[in-house]
This record gives C-alpha cells, structure tokens and sequence, in this order.
C-alpha cells in the first residue's frame, strides 16, 4: 500500500512539476497570472465607486443674506458639491437640469434666515436629476444631511424638539465606497484567473493532442485531474496575496480579520473555481469556446453574487439561487473579514455552503472529465 501511494505521488509530482515549467516557460501566461490581477484591481479600485465627488450643482438664492451663502458655503466646502450656476431665475435652474449641466438644484427662497433665526421653519427646495438614480440618491442623501446639519448648528437644538441626534457609521465609518467594493473585486479577480487559466489549459492540452498522450499514460483520471488543477490552485492563492497586498498597500483598505481565516475560505472558494473551470473543459473544443464559455459563467456569478447589488434587493427567485453561488458566499466571508474582523464561528453558514459548493463542483467536474476522456 505504501509503495503504491509512493509511485502515486511520483507520477502526480512530474505532472505538476511539468505545469509549472510550461506555465513559467510562457512569459504570455506570467502576465496574465501576476501583471493582470493588479491592474484590474487598480481600475476596479478606482472605477468602481458609488461615491459622489464634486457633483455639479446650480443655485437659485432668493434671500441673498449671509445665511443664505453660508449653507450654499456648507454644501460645497466638504467636496461632495461644485456650483456651476447661480440666476435668481427657477427657469434657469429647470434649464441646467433638462441639459445636463447640472445633477442637483438648490432653491433657497426669500426669508429663509429670518425663519432659520425665529425657528418657524425655514424651508430649502433640492431638486435632482434621477438619470442615474444612483448618483441621484446618493447626492440627495448628502443635501439632506448637509442641510439639515446647518440648520440645526444654526438654530440649535430647540429647533428639533430638544433631541440632538448624533449618528455613527461602524466598521466603516468614512462609508467609504472603495472600503467595501476593493475586498470584492479580490474575490472576483481569483474566480476569473481559475476559471481562464484551468479551462484553457485543460483544452489547449486537448487541441495539440498532449491530452490524449497523458491519459494512455500510467496516469489514472484522479491523478490527471490533480496534477491539472493543483497549480492552478497554488497561483489562486499566490494571486490573492499578491492583490490583497496591493489593496492594503496602495488603497489602504482596513484589514481587522485573520489572515488564517482568510485563506482557509480561499481554498474553499478556489475549489469551486477549479471546479467550473475544469467543467468548461470538458465542454469545450477549442480555446477560444472555452474563453467565451468562461465569460458566459463568470458575468452570472458576479452579477448575482452581491457584489453590485444587494441580493436583498433582488427577486425572491433570484435570492434563492444566489445560495448555489460560491461567489456570493465569500465575498461576505471576505467583506466580514477585512472590515470587520469577523472569525469563523460567525461565517460557519457561508463556509459550510462554500464547501459543499467547492466538493460538488468539483467531484462533478472531474466526473464529467472522466466520461468526455
């Protein structure tokens, strides 16, 4: 028995040591697998944000005091707002709205700082374009506070009934978009470079016939699949220390978890992205299918995943096949972790479904494998 396991182990060692040769001999492949990761966490990074930064806003000033500048001077001071237009004109300000000039129109009307002063209520319009309903919601959440903060610091605290309300964010008190859309993109990034990587490998194997030469070979099918996936696997996890260090190091991303409970839910999840990719291959003829059957499974995973949607938000259906999705899983295990520092025994559900998610995927690809041979 120990003999046997022996030459087993030999046989998947030359494999692997074979994989990782042709992958470090291609100088294509090392971009792909180390230069890529980063560059599209850089632009994801940056790109993806729902924060409102210097949005284009136009006011219309009827009172035209010092009270009146001071709350269009509390608008624009923290960045969120840039006035591009002023009138005393609403028709001016419907104008800039309908051509797009302008995102948010702020309409101070005349009196407004005799009733900030004699608390009988002043009054301020804010009017938004809904375009873009995020952007719309997102501007209009800030006015609101930004508003109602100045007419409380103005006119204290009798103004609203003697409550002083304070409020704070937890775990991400900047409510940073970046803070919560950065550890995403990680997850994202490792489940595209298992998908690709495996996939095309497996077919490229199968198209200049090498494939077939390895299955004749002393080789049995569980072997084959293990020395076709392992380095997959080990560059999976050499990618995600290589992207969650730039995320820390260059975006500064709070990191408050363990590092152990981190890559005990990334081998889990690299499990279900070996397993997909390794299905894709035994679907696939060419590259180029398996190239465009790896995109077709990747957009799905992402898009019902959480990671730009709350999947609270989605229909019931919906919500109830996002648990098949491993994506969705460990992106909370890895939003948890970095900015919360949550350990396992809060995310056993989302580690349970990652597992049993990974094995399937896997088991049912290598079955799949087994009868395209």
């Amino acid at each position: 028995m120990t003999e046997r396991w022996r030459e087993r182990l030999d046989r998947v060692a030359g494999l692997l040591a074979k994989e990782f040769r042709q992958i470090l001999r291609d100088p294509r492949l090392a971009r792909v697998i180390f230069i890529a990761p980063v560059i599209q966490l850089v632009v994801f990074g940056y790109a993806v944000s729902t924060d409102v930064w210097r949005t284009r806003t136009f006011v219309v000033d009827h009172d035209g005091t010092q009270a009146s500048r001071d709350l269009v001077e509390s608008l624009t001071a923290p960045g969120y707002f840039r006035v591009v237009g002023r009138s005393d004109r609403p028709a001016d300000l419907v104008r800039a709205l309908d051509h797009g000039d302008a995102v948010i129109g702020v309409e101070i009307p005349p009196g407004f700082a005799t009733a900030l002063r004699d608390g009988s209520g002043a009054e301020v319009q804010i009017l938004v374009d809904g375009t873009n309903s995020n952007t719309a919601t997102v501007a209009q959440g800030y006015a609101e506070r930004i508003v109602q903060s100045y007419g409380l610091r103005v006119a204290g605290t009798a103004a609203r009934g003697g409550v002083d309300l304070r409020e704070r964010a937890w775990y991400n008190p900047a409510l940073a978009s970046r803070d919560y859309n950065v550890p995403a993109v990680v997850g994202a990034l490792i489940l595209l470079v298992c998908l690709l990587l495996t996939s095309l490998a497996v077919v490229r194997e199968r198209e200049v016939g090498t494939l077939e030469q390895l299955r004749v070979s002393p080789l049995t099918p569980g072997e084959l699949i293990a020395g076709k996936t392992v380095p997959f696997a080990v560059i999976g996890l050499l990618d995600l220390t290589l992207v969650t260090t730039v995320a820390l190091a260059w975006f500064g991303v709070p990191f408050r978890g363990s590092l152990l409970v981190l890559f005990a839910a990334s081998v889990l999840y690299i499990l279900s992205g070996l397993g997909l990719g390794l299905l894709i291959s035994t679907i696939s003829k060419t590259q180029q299918e398996a190239f465009m059957a790896s995109f077709l499974v990747f957009m799905p995973a992402i898009l019902l995943s959480g990671f730009m949607f709350p999947v609270s938000s989605m229909p019931e259906p919906f919500q109830w096949l996002t648990a098949l999705n491993p994506v969705r899983h460990y992106i909370e295990i890895v939003r948890a972790v970095f900015l919360k520092g949550t350990g396992i025994a809060a995310l056993w559900a989302q580690f349970v479904a990652l597992l049993v998610t990974g094995v399937g995927l896997l088991w049912f690809a290598a079955w799949r494998f087994r009868r395209a041979g």
